[in-house]
C-alpha cells in the first residue's frame, strides 16, 4: 500500500481514499461488465441513479465519443441546482472511459478535473474504479468539503438499486 494513502470515508460496500492528488472509489456492483457499462453511458438510464437520494437528474448533454461533451444538471428541494460537466477523453467499451469531471462551488468556481473508470469482471460482477485526479490533497480537501463522498456513495446505492432491477 502506498504510504500516501488516506482513508476518506469507506463504507461496508464503497472503499474511499485519496492517494497523493488522486480521490479514488471502488465498488463491486452484482451486475456483468457489459449491463454496468450500458448504465453508465446510456442517457435514459443515468437519471435514474446519478445524485444522491431525492435528488432529480436530467442528461442535458451526453455524446459518449472522445471529444464528446457531457452536462447533467441535479436537482434538490434544499439546494439551489448544481451543473457537472465535462469532455469524454478516452472511451474503451466495456472496459472503462477517462472524462473531465466539473462542477461550480459558488464562491469558488470549477472543482474537479480528469477522471478514470476501469470496469473489470471479476468472477460475473463488476468492480467499479473510479480515480479522479484532483491534482494536490489541497483540491481533494476541498471537493470532500462539498459533501462529496457521502453524495458518492448514495448515487452508487441507488446505481447498484438499478442495476439489481435488470
Amino acid at each position: 500500500m502506498n504510504a500516501t494513502r488516506i482513508d476518506r470515508g469507506s463504507t461496508d460496500t464503497t472503499a474511499v481514499y485519496s492517494d497523493g492528488g488522486d480521490l479514488v472509489f471502488e465498488r463491486t456492483f452484482d451486475a456483468p461488465r457489459e449491463q454496468v457499462w450500458k448504465a453508465l453511458t446510456d442517457p435514459e438510464i443515468v437519471p435514474r441513479w446519478w445524485g444522491p437520494h431525492g435528488t432529480t437528474t436530467t442528461v442535458a448533454e451526453m455524446d459518449v465519443r472522445p471529444g464528446g461533451k457531457w452536462r447533467y444538471i441535479s436537482r434538490a428541494a434544499d439546494r439551489d441546482d448544481v451543473v457537472f460537466y465535462g469532455e469524454y477523453l478516452e472511451i474503451d467499451p466495456p472496459s472503462g472511459y477517462k472524462w473531465t469531471f466539473m462542477f461550480d462551488v459558488e464562491g469558488v468556481g470549477p472543482m474537479g478535473g480528469p477522471e478514470t473508470f476501469t470496469l473489470e469482471d471479476v468472477s460475473g460482477k463488476t468492480k467499479v474504479t473510479s480515480i479522479g485526479h484532483m491534482g494536490s490533497p489541497e483540491a481533494i480537501d476541498g471537493a470532500l468539503a462539498t459533501g462529496m463522498v457521502g453524495g458518492a456513495i448514495e448515487t452508487w446505492d441507488r446505481l447498484a438499486a438499478v442495476l439489481a432491477k435488470g
